[in-house]
């Protein structure tokens, strides 16, 4: 049947997706260059920030890239920002694009020890409870010395895994029961979902839990240490802080953070709050216990050197970036060419499929830094931070950590934390603050970025990741279902980190 031009073209319009948002994206197109010439450049770059969070709760619905992209182009049609801003916004973000390329990539290369370790920890701990607190605390320790990117890498990896072996298993369509030759390319669900459809629905929700308690978990211990977030970085080397001197500076918050993290992963599990508290079903921990039981039976001596090595791979890869030998981007590239190197794989298209995880999210990640230029060439949040550096005593306090966490709730944490350091600084310099007081204001911005930024997807490059991963569609993990997850734990430790920051720093 043929389709007339004008149907065809509207039909390849952001593909599949539902027809509301295919108008509700060019209503937006349309509707900011009225905006930009009825209210001027503020209100439409305002208007363009709104749109594009949009773009990320809607990512179930349509990959954000496209209709961010269109946003993004448009921005600098409009000169909102232009090509040069955007490009430095790039570079500055280079070692985030870097990570993304490299480190999530090298991740895949270790995949099947990940799933041996996972495997175990889930078989042998019966208990939800303990579970979840166990690897909401796991990842936190993880985050405080290596990246938070790479640690929710690490169990979206897992997840997948996990996924995978139920999935097929459920189909009959494994090879043979446990011969270890799982395909983790899963996209659709649609013949398990018709046989075991209450099982699967509490798989998801188990899964949902604890990578939630995950993501968080990465917060708690990266707002620990210098190398727990990038954000982190920046203000130990603008504050003058070592290893040692930014853990003790933050931890009259960090600990305490930390404790009632703890406390609110057992609390919403023990209560079944908030979309948590699922528990694993007796038929899915039976599949996952015979497959491990028979792969592990089956594994010769070339899948034990197989594992042997990616050990000993992961453990370099902890050393490195808890040494911090290089950027993370670039210890990311020396595990892919060892694993790759010892492990047999030498072919292009078996490599190649390792980034396909990557690339997607680090495309769209080079449109956030586009968002990001617009933010700053209109110098959105610089009436805040203005206002807040011409503030005094304790309230200039509060409203640093207000600032700082709302901010990074609807932005990119490390953009703000960028601004507020940087002028924070200044103020230093020209005589206005002291030292003690600069060191105060240095800790806050650390933690206001780090830990008020967890209310939304948007606020941390991990839920970000998350959220427009494989991962999401298959354990039904939304934009709003995210922020809903979060929210016991936002509520607590907002509270928690206000009191700790304006009492105790």
């Amino acid at each position: 049947m043929n389709t007339s031009l004008p149907i065809a073209f509207w039909r390849n319009f952001l593909g599949h997706s539902p027809t509301w948002y295919k108008w509700l994206v060019i209503a937006c197109l349309i509707i900011n260059p009225i905006v930009l010439h009825v209210a001027g450049g503020m209100a439409a770059s305002w208007l363009v920030l709104a749109e594009f969070i949009s773009t990320l709760a809607m990512a179930l619905k349509c990959y954000p890239l496209q209709p961010g992209g269109l946003l993004a182009i448009q921005a600098v049609l409009l000169q909102l920002t232009d090509v040069k801003s955007v490009y430095n916004e790039v570079i500055a973000g280079m070692p985030v694009i870097l990570l993304m390329i490299f480190m999530v990539t090298a991740i895949y290369f270790l995949r099947e020890l990940l799933l041996v370790m996972f495997t175990a920890l889930l078989l042998r701990v019966r208990s939800h409870l303990a579970l979840s607190v166990l690897v909401c605390l796991l990842s936190a320790l993880l985050s405080a010395f290596l990246d938070a990117l790479t640690v929710i890498a690490v169990v979206m990896t897992a997840a997948m895994g996990f996924y995978a072996v139920y999935h097929q298993v459920a189909c009959g369509k494994a090879h043979r029961p446990g011969d270890g030759h799982i395909n983790h390319d899963v996209t659709t669900d649609q013949e398990v979902h018709s046989l075991h459809h209450d099982d699967l629905n509490a798989f998801r929700g188990f899964l949902r839990g604890l990578v939630m308690h995950a993501a968080i978990g990465t917060a708690l211990g990266g707002v620990m240490t210098q190398v727990g977030e990038p954000q982190n970085l920046l203000i130990a080397k603008q504050a003058g802080w070592d290893f040692a001197q930014f853990f003790f500076k933050v931890a009259p918050v960090s600990i305490p953070v930390l404790v009632m993290g703890a406390v609110t992963c057992a609390m919403v599990e023990r209560l079944k709050l908030f979309g948590y508290g699922i528990e694993l079903p007796t038929r899915v921990h039976q599949i996952l216990s015979e497959h491990a039981a028979a792969t592990a039976s089956r594994r010769g001596a070339r899948e034990r050197a197989q594992l042997i090595i990616q050990a000993l791979v992961a453990v370099v890869m902890v050393v490195a970036l808890t040494l911090h030998w290089a950027e993370v981007g670039l210890i990311g590239l020396l595990i892919i060419v060892v694993a790759t190197a010892f492990n047999g794989i030498n072919d292009e298209h078996r490599i190649g499929k390792a980034f396909e995880v990557s690339l997607p999210f680090t495309t769209l990640l080079v449109v956030f830094f586009a968002i990001v230029a617009v933010i700053h060439d209109q110098h959105l949040f610089e009436p805040f931070t203005q206002w807040v550096l011409v503030l005094t005593g304790r309230m200039q306090l509060v409203m640093m950590f207000v600032a700082t966490g709302l901010l990074s709730a609807v932005s990119d944490n490390v953009f703000v934390a960028t601004i507020y350091i940087s002028g924070v600084k200044a103020s230093l310099l020209e005589g206005v603050i002291d030292q003690h007081n600069f060191e105060q204001l240095a800790a806050i911005i650390n933690v206001g970025t780090n830990i008020v930024s967890i209310a939304t997807p948007n606020g941390q490059a991990a839920f970000l990741f998350l959220l427009t991963s494989a991962l999401a569609p298959l354990i039904r993990l939304s934009y709003g279902r995210m922020m809903w997850m979060a929210l016991p734990y936002t509520i607590v430790l907002t509270i928690t980190a206000f009191v700790m920051t304006i009492y105790f720093l």
